[in-house]
């Protein structure tokens, strides 16, 4: 069965960083796209950050040059290193695994979820 586990989620000033790890299990997913998305209350899933199976990144314009996507195909996880955070970027953060290596950039093309885990961010 396949499994993503978020963690590293918190609470955190603003201007601060935190650093969200995804761990898969259940199969790898080296040769996969994966990404990370949020859902701030109220609104929509967004995707935030994504990386190929070949290690090409894509990062959406509210998080370009403060956040940065990895993976550690080794290990089967992948990070978000999160920096110089503001109150907006506080949601729950999801990872996804598509099926695809290919970065998707909506919801319905990642087949693998996790659970979410939840930053907030204090002005």
């Amino acid at each position: 069965q396949v499994q993503l586990v978020e963690s590293g989620g918190g609470l955190v000033q603003a201007g601060g960083s935190l650093r969200l790890s995804c761990a898969a299990s259940g199969r790898t997913f080296s040769g996969n796209a994966m990404a990370w998305f949020r859902q701030a209350p109220g609104k929509e899933r967004e995707l935030i950050a994504a990386i190929s199976g070949s290690g090409r990144t894509y990062y959406a314009d509210a998080v370009k040059g403060r956040f940065t996507i990895s993976r550690e195909n080794a290990k089967n996880t992948v990070f978000l290193q999160m920096n110089s955070l503001k109150p907006e970027d506080t949601a729950d953060y999801y990872c996804a695994a598509r099926g695809s290596g290919l970065i998707g950039t909506m919801t319905s093309m990642y087949d693998n979820w996790g659970q979410g885990t939840r930053v907030t961010v204090s002005s």
